[in-house]
């Protein structure tokens, strides 16, 4: 079976191509054709920004609960394996489209649509999100974006120059992964005023999770050179991770989180879930700017 095409959009200042699986953007291109996302280097990982739905994180026995029933579901959900419709397309902007199905309720028993629109504008890709709840009793849901950007940028700087500077203070403390599951003990904060300086020990243990952000937009890069404005407006909450020694870090802003350590309860129950009401739809986004 052929790989699926890429859909590409561009301006004269950035390009995009999205893979149909997973409605995935898997290239993003500055004006110089330079690649500003990972090298999906399969000895690290070989996403790119795969859409995370309808859960974030990982499930405790990779088990979704509802009403009494347990249903199979693999750690982010199936809308990264999804192949998705392309209903929408020009020269900047294409909308991609996944409507539940037989596949999608023996793992998820409810009725959706997702859609998902990338609009390239002069330098900025945004990345839009729209969940429809097509059920007569609430969606319960949660969505996440997994972009993976280049580290280090091709601007000439190493690696051990990039760092995050988040927009506000972000001083409480993070939340903490053992075995993919959310456990009680909280590490420090690593900032250092807004600043997070980026080193692979960071990630001895995993994700930063932040599950309570204050911030709406970080500014990605090395101090001099171009720099990723990265816009999250309406997401509660960040991941940043990698793996020690890969070529990208992965700014993802979310609304969900992984299961607590030992949680078997309801979806309904799960700490982050949203629940969508009856034919409304959630909407969220995330932007990327590429200054300088």
């Amino acid at each position: 079976m052929s790989a699926p095409e890429l859909i590409r959009i561009a301006t004269p200042h950035l390009s995009a191509a999205i893979n149909l699986l997973g409605a995935e953007l898997t290239h993003l291109h500055d004006a110089d054709g330079r690649e500003l996302m990972t090298n999906a280097d399969p000895a690290f990982w070989a996403g790119h920004a795969p859409l995370l739905f309808p859960v974030v994180g990982r499930l405790n026995g990779d088990v979704l609960h509802v009403d009494g029933t347990a249903y199979p579901m693999k750690q982010h959900g199936f809308a990264r394996r999804s192949l998705f419709t392309l209903i929408e397309h020009d020269a900047t902007r294409a909308v991609f489209l996944l409507e539940d199905n037989a596949e999608t309720r023996a793992a998820y028993p409810f009725a959706f649509a997702l859609r998902v629109t990338y609009t390239i504008t002069d330098a900025t890709l945004a990345i839009g999100v729209e969940i429809e709840n097509r059920n007569d009793t609430s969606l319960p849901a949660s969505f996440g974006f997994h972009p993976a950007f280049a580290w280090p940028l091709p601007y000439g700087l190493p690696r051990g120059e990039h760092r995050i500077v988040f927009a506000e203070d972000e001083p409480e403390a993070l939340r903490e992964l053992a075995g993919n599951a959310i456990i009680e003990q909280r590490r420090p904060s690593p900032l250092d005023g807004r600043t997070l300086a980026l080193d692979d020990a960071l990630f001895d243990r995993d994700a930063l999770i932040w599950d309570s952000v204050r911030s709406r937009s970080v500014l990605y890069g090395a101090p001099t050179g171009p720099q990723l404005r990265v816009d999250f407006p309406d997401m509660p909450m960040l991941g940043i991770w990698t793996k020690p020694g890969a070529a990208f870090i992965c700014i993802e802003p979310w609304h969900g989180i992984a299961d607590p350590a030992g949680f078997a309860g309801d979806i309904r129950e799960k700490p982050g879930i949203v629940e969508i009401a009856p034919g409304a739809t959630l909407a969220c986004g995330l932007q990327v700017t590429l200054e300088g």
